[in-house]
């Protein structure tokens, strides 16, 4: 097969001021091949240089010198464009260094635009981002003093409506990573978690007189099915054989319920996910606190309902579903394009073990802007005192917007899981009640927020239904702003909340005591 080459003629297809789009979601069908051996090349060489990098989420390993990142960091890059930062440690560093151009965009935005590129436009019109850091009022996007190009306009479309247009780049290089290569070239994903956007981005790559490279895990001596086929062969310019390469970066082994070979259910599914934490680092360190907050959210759960779940605190949230039986019941939803099943977190985010249905994550996209979803359960940096979120800023850390602002702009109903302040903060809950033995020195509740991904301008226009759940109380979003309505047994209302806002918070006249989901254990048989 003349598409095989190998890693140093793949790369030696990229030139000077190429734009390259990396198709990637954290740990899922990250290319870090490639781009290790674009680090490899640069070091050797010096070239190319002067790059552009795009990308919806992260697609690094997480280490804090990876050669993932070597060549943006090292020189070959002017600029980088990234919807979620998660695990570019490097690119992040140099960026608030000023030593390259970066900017942030909300994940499905990038996810639309790289599909609008594949039918040849130049902008993309959304209502996504309005009254958010990203709006050109407050031209939160860009990065670093060296950010000045203007990505985003707002302008009005035919009916008069106000909409922001993101500039959408001219791709010619793709870096995919899939799992097998057919006789003749044609691509499949059979054994990754998803595929995230990778047929838009061969597409608007080739469109552009491009070259689509791709790394694979091994090829097959046959013509594979064309309803198994991803990209075909037509698309595909350079094919990488990288049998070291991983199903999820940073794990190894290949499990057939990670990439929907085999769908378990009931208690089968609950040990799938055990068995899975094992070899990933799928969950973070929750406190009992965490776990507070979880139980109280999950109160809010209906059935026959689709929810999307997101990293951090509501990663319990899932766990909740899944040790009371209700998966089949609950639809939870992640945008990488699973529905259904049980959504990992922590470097797993964006698997979903067991699920219904897997698709391309522009469609997932679709589905969330267009107010698809029921509700969503997301974490929060910030809250001010009217209940604009920041979710995506904290000084000194590149986190980036992610998903957060498709998702949270349309979704019917909203909760946010956050503790009530952080560093530091202790505390016990023993399934009843909240006990503070230690308060976290930065306030999560402000007078006004650092960055604004969550604009209340928004839920009110979109009546939307906002809750902000922590593991002391709960407030509700109101005509006249926040409102206390809930205070968890053991908290003092003064002590515990009313002293520590630094602004006055509107307490309902029918103040009710926080209620817990009960304690159920992870049965498998």
């Amino acid at each position: 097969m003349q598409k095989i080459m190998t890693m140093d003629e793949a790369i030696g297809l990229i030139k000077d001021g190429d734009v390259i789009w990396i198709n990637s979601f954290s740990a899922i069908a990250s290319p870090v091949e490639l781009n290790k051996g674009l680090t490899e090349r640069y070091r050797r060489t010096g070239k190319p240089e002067h790059l552009s990098v795009y990308s919806p989420f992260s697609f690094s390993d997480y280490e804090p010198d990876s050669d993932v990142e070597g060549y943006i960091c090292e020189g070959a890059v002017d600029r980088c464009v990234i919807g979620f930062f998660g695990s570019l440690n490097r690119t992040s560093r140099a960026i608030m260094n000023n030593e390259i151009e970066g900017y942030n965009l909300p994940g499905g935005v990038m996810s639309h635009m790289i599909r609008a590129a594949a039918r040849g436009e130049t902008y993309l019109l959304t209502k996504t981002g309005l009254n958010l850091f990203v709006d050109p009022d407050f031209n939160g996007y860009k990065l670093n003093e060296k950010s000045t190009m203007d990505l985003v306009k707002k302008v009005e479309d035919i009916e008069g409506n106000t909409k922001l247009a993101y500039m959408i780049p001219k791709v010619n290089i793709a870096f995919l990573k899939a799992s097998l290569a057919d006789i003749h070239g044609n691509i499949s994903f059979e054994t990754e978690a998803a595929s995230i956007d990778a047929l838009s981005v061969a597409q608007a790559c080739h469109r552009n007189g491009g070259k689509v490279i791709v790394q694979v895990l091994h090829t097959v001596a046959r013509h594979m099915e064309p309803k198994n086929v991803q990209i075909p062969s037509a698309l595909v310019d350079a094919i990488v054989i990288c049998p070291e390469q991983q199903q999820l970066t940073g794990m190894d082994g290949y499990f057939d319920y990670i990439c929907g070979k085999y769908v378990p259910y009931g208690n089968i599914l609950k040990a799938a996910v055990c068995d899975i934490m094992k070899h990933v680092k799928a969950t973070s360190t929750r406190s009992s606190l965490h776990h507070a907050i979880a139980k109280r959210a999950y109160l809010e759960l209906k059935d026959n309902t689709i929810v999307n779940i997101g990293i951090g605190i509501p990663e319990l949230i899932a766990e909740e579903v899944l040790k009371n039986d209700r998966t089949d019941r609950i639809h939870l939803s992640i945008e990488s394009g699973h529905t259904g099943g049980m959504p990992l977190g922590g470097r797993g985010f964006g698997v979903s073990i067991g699920a219904d249905s897997m698709m391309d994550m522009a469609r997932q996209f679709d589905f969330y802007e267009g107010g698809g979803l029921d509700m969503c359960c997301i974490g929060a940096l910030e809250v001010d005192q009217h209940g604009n979120v920041n979710g995506h800023y904290t000084k000194g850390k590149l986190s980036g917007i992610g998903g957060f602002a498709n998702i949270s702009q349309a979704t019917k109903k909203v909760v946010f899981c956050l503790t009530f302040t952080a560093k530091g903060l202790c505390g016990e809950f023993d399934g009843q009640k909240v006990t503070i033995t230690q308060e976290g020195s930065i306030p999560k509740f402000v007078p006004d927020v650092a960055s604004k991904g969550f604009s209340v301008q928004n839920a009110y226009a979109n009546g939307q239904e906002v809750l902000y759940i922590t593991e002391r109380c709960v407030f509700q979003l109101t005509e006249e702003g926040l409102m206390l309505t809930e205070v968890a047994p053991g908290i003092d209302l003064k002590k515990d909340i009313l002293d520590i806002l630094d602004f006055d918070v509107k307490v309902s006249d029918e103040l009710k005591e926080m209620e817990f989901a009960p304690d159920v254990p992870m049965t498998l048989f």
